[in-house]
Formats: structure tokens, sequence, C-alpha cells
């Protein structure tokens, strides 16, 4: 049997151990050994105000080099002074600097920021300035946010919500970023670490210390309780319909329909811009074309694909392989389609949309004209379009009824009642040309992506990253094989325990041996 933790605690005790020497190799280098660094941190171009920021034991020096007085500004207050070239004595600038001591700083280290007149004679002035002074160099990308994580200002989770705050294009993506880098995402990670640690300090001290009949009773008992219950918890916070993950990359939503049916016309309209060549040439895309749309707040990759058709040119066929895969058939039999007058056409052998089976949202095409007003015809014209399967499986569909102004009068109302009398997907009529029904498609869009993505604020936070997901599930892995081995061996139990809380540590970025030992001192009366 291996060994419990309580031995491998005190073995690593050992200064001359291999656990303790890579221990020290992951501690941060002590701030008197670190280079100071310095950037531009309001982003690039002319503005009213640019913000450089330093970071490192030299920032006190490089500051009272730069405005020539010896005394430092009072710790975050702003103060206005003039800014020199230490080498020359030549006047910069006239800007605020704010002097931030470690560790109550951004980094944790000793800061600095100077607020200076935004032209790019004025920064780049300041930039040279900064590095001639001894012990400073140019900051490497995202090293700031890096030094703030080693000095444990910030989790993993916390500076991966940052990441998204500075990328975010909508109010959702704001919301949510805001409420990852608040911590509240990793709180819930700890607080789940937290729970695995007091468990497999009580199973180790099990191991360890059960012959010795200084343990209670029940112990075991409780740790399979707490096993179960996060358990639940986690797997519940996988089962989120990717919520987190859609707001975070964006709603792939997906226009798809036969040739000519306004595809690209309705790219063109949501996006207000000429995205996509039009025509009334059929088969005029020949590839995928996307483009990114802000729609009540969520954010929306929208793709138009080829036209789903057979033709004979290569190029149109190759975008129409693009937009899906060919496979048998399973049934062996032609789709029929029923299009003006419900005249049956061949169709493609049933095929499997790749585009259509990464999509999160279809929008079904249709040209109003060319359908006739009776349930039946919709089903055969959506199943042309949609991939096979039962319908639980498919993304959300919404039915667009392109060319409305093409309908005779009463027409439009005849194909609205018609979908509503069949088991259809939610429709609207529209008129590419016109403009007219755009609104509704929005409301029916704007509707569906709330359903998906739901209120960042409400709830527990949502996981937001593949990395997540994927620590999470070999977590609940671990979770899972630990009920298995406990009655075989329990090391073995332990083991999967500390699999589950290493994985929940690489989320968070926090995993520590010595949180264990501490529980076994706090909880059990070693030796009494």
């Amino acid at each position: 049997m291996w060994p419990g933790t309580w031995r491998k605690l005190l073995a690593a005790l050992n200064p001359v151990s291999g656990a303790a020497l890579r221990a020290v190799k992951r501690l941060p280098c002590p701030a008197g050994k670190r280079d100071t660094i310095f950037a531009l941190s309001s982003g690039h171009g002319k503005c009213g105000v640019a913000v450089i920021r330093t970071s490192g034991p030299a920032s006190g020096a490089a500051l009272r080099s730069l405005t020539g007085q010896q005394e430092l500004p009072r710790p975050r207050a702003v103060a206005l002074r003039r800014i020199h070239d230490p080498s020359s004595a030549e006047t910069l600038d006239r800007g605020l600097v704010i002097w931030f001591p470690g560790p109550h700083s951004f980094t944790g280290e000793d800061c600095s920021e100077l607020h200076v007149h935004g032209g790019p004679a004025v920064v780049g002035g300041v930039l040279q300035a900064l590095g001639r002074l001894p012990g400073l160099r140019p900051a490497d990308p995202g090293e700031f946010t890096k030094r703030a994580f080693q000095n444990g200002k910030l989790g993993l989770t916390e500076v991966e919500g940052l990441g998204d705050l500075i990328h975010a294009e909508t109010e959702a993506q704001r919301r949510q970023a805001l409420r990852q880098m608040e911590g509240e995402l990793g709180q819930l990670y700890q607080r789940w670490s937290e729970k695995l640690t007091k468990a497999l300090a009580h199973v180790e001290a099990f191991i360890d210390f059960s012959e010795d009949d200084n343990l209670e009773e029940g112990v075991l008992a409780q740790v399979d309780a707490a096993v179960r219950v996060l358990e639940e918890e986690v797997s519940g916070h996988l089962q989120d319909g990717r919520r987190g993950e859609r707001l975070r990359g964006g709603v792939h939503v997906v226009i798809a329909g036969p040739t000519n049916a306004g595809k690209s016309s309705l790219l063109n309209l949501l996006c207000q811009r000429p995205a996509a060549i039009v025509s009334p040439i059929a088969g005029t895309t020949r590839d995928v074309v996307e483009s990114a749309l802000n729609i009540g707040g969520y954010p929306v990759v929208l793709s138009d694909t080829a036209g789903l058709r057979e033709t004979q040119d290569i190029v149109e066929r190759e975008g129409v392989s693009r937009a899906r895969e060919s496979t048998p058939s399973s049934a062996g039999s032609t789709p029929r389609v029923c299009m003006g007058g419900c005249v049956s056409v061949a169709s493609v052998v049933a095929l499997l949309p790749r585009r259509l089976q990464r999509a999160d949202v279809v929008l079904a095409v249709l040209a109003a004209v060319d359908v006739d007003p009776e349930p039946r015809c919709f089903a055969d014209a959506l199943r042309a379009v949609l991939p096979p399967g039962p319908p639980a499986q498919r993304a959300p569909c919404i039915l667009v009824l392109n060319k409305a102004d093409l309908l005779e009068e009463g027409r439009g109302g005849a194909l609205l009642g018609a979908c509503g009398e069949g088991a259809l997907p939610p429709t609207c009529l529209l008129s590419c040309k016109t403009g007219e029904g755009v609104d509704s498609l929005l409301s029916l869009l704007g509707t569906q992506l709330e359903q998906m993505c739901g209120d960042p604020l409400a709830g527990s936070p949502s996981l937001t990253q593949a990395r997540h997901r994927l620590h999470l599930t070999s977590c609940l892995g671990s979770l899972g094989r630990y009920h298995g081995y406990k009655s075989l061996d329990l090391v073995l139990a332990a083991e999967e325990l500390r699999l589950a809380r290493r994985h929940l540590g690489k989320i968070t970025g926090r995993v520590s041996a010595e949180e264990i030992l501490d529980i076994v001192f706090r909880d059990f009366c070693v030796g009494k």
C-alpha cells in the first residue's frame, strides 16, 4: 500500500528533497531581483490622454527622475508635475502622476502611472526617457497581469475575466466578463477545492491514523456524502448549454436555404453593409461568408452559406461542400420538396451539413413566392435544408419567408397561418428589398439568443473557457472513480480525490499540498 499524505508531507519538509527543490523553483523572484517594466497602457494612436505605467522596484526612482523631485506624491493621490527627460533635462510634457506603493497596487509591486497628452511625440518621448533609465525595460505582452497573478493579486479565472472584459464588444459580454473578473467564478471553484481538500485530508488521516483509534467515527461516511454533493454540483455546472462559452465567443447563426432564396441579401440587411455579393444568378455565393454582429446585446457570428443544390460548377460545388458533408441516406430515399405549386423536384441525397452541425441557431430562408401555404410544403422544404435527425438534437431554427414584397395581397397571412398549423419553427415574413419584417426577425432572434445565453448576472456564474470544461470533466471523472476504488483500496480512492482537486487547482491556478496538512492538524487530534 502506498504511503499516506502525512508521510509524504513530512518527507517534503526535508530541504534536500526533490519536491522541496521543485517548490522553490516555482516561487516568484523577490521584488528586489526583478526588472522594472514600463508600457503604454491606454492603447496606441492619437488621443486626449495617454497612460504610461511602470511596475517593479525601480518605479519610485524612475518617477523621481522624470519629475525632478525627490519626494514622491502621496500614495494613490493625483499630482500635477512637469515631466522631464533625465538625460537632457528637457521638459517633455506636463501631466498627472500617481504613485502606488506595493503591495497595494494592481501588480502587488511598486507602481507608478503617468497621465500625459496622447500625441505620438509626447508618448514616444516619455517611453524613450524611461527606456534610458537603469533597471527599466519595456514590458512583454500581458506582463503586468502576469505579475499580478504571480503576486496573488489575481487568480487565473480573474485574469481570464480581465482579458474578456478588455475584448468585450456587447453588453452581455461585458457583464459576464466583469462578474468573472470580480472573482465569482474563481470563488465557486475555490469552494469546491476547499471541500475536496477537507475530504482528502480526512481520507489521508484515516489511512495514516485509523489504527491508533484517534479519529472520530463516521469520517469516511462524511467524505462519501461530501463527494456525492460535489459531484451533483459539478455535473449541474457542466450542463449549462455552453451559455458562458457561447456568450464569450459569439453565438453561431447560420443562414441556410436553396439558391436564390435571398440568403446573401439577408446577411447584408442584418450587417447593414454589402458583406456578400448579391445577384439574380443562382449560385452566386461560392464560399462561407461570416460577419460579427451585436443583436440585443448578445454577440453573434453570422454565416452565409452557398445555396444547397446539385451543381456541375466545381467552384460552387466546393462552396456547397463547405456548407455540408455528404453522407448516405439512412432511409435510402430521395427527399422531395414542395416548391411552386407542390411540384416534386429531385433533391440532393440526404446530406449532413458541416456548417449547420456546428450552428447554434439556423435561419432557414425560403422564397415566399415559391412555397404553397400548406404545412406539408414547409415541412418538406425544411427537411431539404436542415440536417436529418430528431428536432430535439438539432440547433434551434427560425423560418424566414423572404421576398414578401412579391406576394399577392392576402397570401402572406395564408403562409403564416399554414406555419401555425404545423409543428414548424417560429416564422416571419420578410422583404430584404424593402426591409419590411426585419424587426420581427430581430425580435425572434433576440428571444432565441436570450434563451440560449440567459442573463450573465443571474444565478451561479457560467464557465467561459474550453479549458474550464476540460478540467471540470476530468474532475467529475475522478470523483466517480473514487466511489469505485473506495471498497478496493482506500489509497487509490484518495489518489482520485487528489487528482480531482488538482484539476480544480489548474483552473484557478492554486494548488497547494500544505492545505491538506493544515486541515489534518485542525480537524483531528492526532497523537492525543
